[in-house]
């Protein structure tokens, strides 16, 4: 039940139909588990295709036949080549990434108030969203730096296998610089990603319980209301893969065993900023666009079987 002193000083966690306690959070957190693990670990056939694009665009020129060279030289294991290491790492991501947005959102709305948290409340989703994902990618580093290398070294080069792939990369840690030699170009990528991602999301959802479906939120059934989270996830991950690209072939780049010793300013004025924005881009919007779509929906999937409301509202 909701606590009536600490209503009047307005503490946002208390104010929910369902208060935001430390088993709130925790579902959220498993729920995030659960929409970032199986999604990422679901597109890894586009990923492997997308990095090689990235980093050897002569070879690998477009989504359908960067499929084919790879199904032709490698077979039908070659495009799963990275499973493991995208499943745990998204996992960890999604934990934090989830998780710890709300309990950022909940922190920034009680530092701001009542009165500025309804004035401001974008710029929260996007504080809280920048925080969690600060988090969330020093959990995934290394588990992403070691699926690029898988993904993206010549056949027979590196170990496929994920516990063999981790253990060469700490043998090989100077370099591959292991473990977080790409948590900077991480960062670049993925907390504007994340950024737009909540702010998009939360906008379009809020657009659409007041423009379109007017009624009360709860008057609606639960299927129109997962239906509207994967509309607005679907959306939302179109705009994240354009702002976050150029950072994602920044990533890839520095997989490459020849880049191993060159700058982020180097490998940008090397590749040209163009060609970092735009080159595997389809894939990715794509890739991202589907993803981002499941993993809401996902999410607040999970969170109704849990009992707690979906995301988002008015």
């Amino acid at each position: 039940m909701t606590d009536p002193n600490m209503t009047a000083s307005w503490i946002i966690r208390y104010l929910d139909s369902i208060p935001h306690n430390n088993v709130y959070y925790a579902k959220c957190t498993l729920g995030g588990v659960l929409a970032c693990g199986i999604t990422h670990a679901a597109m890894t056939p586009i990923d492997v295709v997308k990095c090689n694009m990235q980093v050897n665009p002569a070879k690998y020129k477009a989504l359908r036949s960067g499929l084919a060279t790879v199904l032709r030289e490698e077979g039908s294991a070659g495009i799963w080549k990275g499973f493991g290491p995208t499943f745990v790492g998204y996992s960890l991501q999604g934990a934090c990434k989830y998780g710890l947005y709300e309990v950022f959102k909940d922190l920034y709305m009680n530092v701001a108030g009542e009165e500025a948290t309804k004035k401001y409340k974008p710029a929260i989703w996007l504080a809280g969203s920048a925080s969690a994902e600060f988090f969330a990618d020093i959990a995934l580093c290394p588990l992403e730096m070691t699926k690029v290398k898988i993904q993206t070294s010549p056949n027979g080069s590196f170990p496929v296998a994920f516990g063999t792939a981790l253990a060469e990369m700490r043998n090989r840690k100077v370099e591959t610089r292991y473990p977080f030699g790409s948590l900077v170009p991480l960062w670049s990528r993925q907390v504007p990603y994340t950024m737009a991602k909540f702010f998009f999301f939360e906008g379009i959802v809020q657009q659409f319980y007041t423009h379109i479906f007017t009624d009360p939120k709860e008057s609606y059934s639960t299927p129109t209301q997962l239906g509207i989270t994967f509309t607005s996830g679907y959306l939302a991950g179109i705009i994240c893969a354009v702002v976050s690209h150029p950072a994602d072939t920044i990533v890839s780049l520095m997989g490459k065993a020849e880049n191993r010793s060159k700058s982020v300013g180097q490998l940008v004025q090397e590749t040209g900023f163009v060609t970092l924005a735009t080159k595997g881009l389809g894939a990715r919007v794509i890739m991202i666009g589907t993803l981002t779509g499941f993993q809401w929906w996902i999410y607040d999937t999970f969170k109704t079987s849990v009992g707690l409301n979906t995301t988002g509202g008015k």
